[in-house]
């Protein structure tokens, strides 16, 4: 008796009969997802797209937030010596980045990563080539505009603070957003 009742299923599902076996109804729609066409700034650039500009900002602001509160958990929660957030501000710019990348939601290209609002929306993010490197670079130039004790003290502020700092300031790439986090982009500007 059992296989007989194997070989029916196994017929079963290779007749399309088995979604119906299964609790799914018969031509249920299904899903699917591609991903993001890129441009060619976009694929090619060295620098971050001006349109991706405020989540990446936010990626690296929750990098170097981690990075430091996990430097100061090991020394009971006290502010570091200098020597220590510069190695770690170093250290969170030179990581590899291969956990971001960018996306497409809603016909809109959005970086997605740790510290960035999740994606509700079935989508295929595309990671690595050219998006580690980008945000190697921003993160090294924020670190080189702000200078690593007004970074560091922003920090031992708060995560705001520092998100304030490098990100919504007069000139940061989110001016004029509400600091609680990145807003969706309109359109794309050529950078090269």
């Amino acid at each position: 008796m059992r296989p007989a009742l194997a070989a029916w299923l196994v017929l079963s599902l290779l007749a399309g009969r088995g979604a119906e076996m299964c609790g799914d109804p018969a031509g249920a729609p299904s899903h699917s997802a591609s991903a993001p066409q890129l441009s060619p700034e976009e694929r090619l650039s060295p620098h971050m797209p001006e349109s991706l500009r405020c989540d990446a900002c936010h990626a690296i602001a929750f990098q170097i937030e981690e990075q430091l509160r996990k430097a100061e958990g090991k020394v009971g929660k006290k502010a570091l010596k200098e020597s220590d957030y510069l190695e770690v501000l170093e250290r969170s710019c030179s990581q590899d980045w291969e956990s971001y990348g960018v996306l497409e939601l809603d016909g809109e290209k959005r970086l997605a990563g740790p510290g960035l609002p999740r994606q509700q929306s079935l989508s295929v993010m595309v990671s690595g080539g050219p998006w580690p490197g980008r945000l190697s670079k921003m993160c090294h130039g924020y670190v080189g505009e702000q200078g690593e004790a007004q970074i560091y003290g922003a920090h031992r502020r708060s995560p705001a603070a520092l998100r304030q700092l490098l990100c919504h300031g007069d000139k940061g790439p989110c001016a004029g957003r509400k600091a609680g986090g990145p807003e969706p982009h309109k359109g794309l500007q050529n950078e090269l």
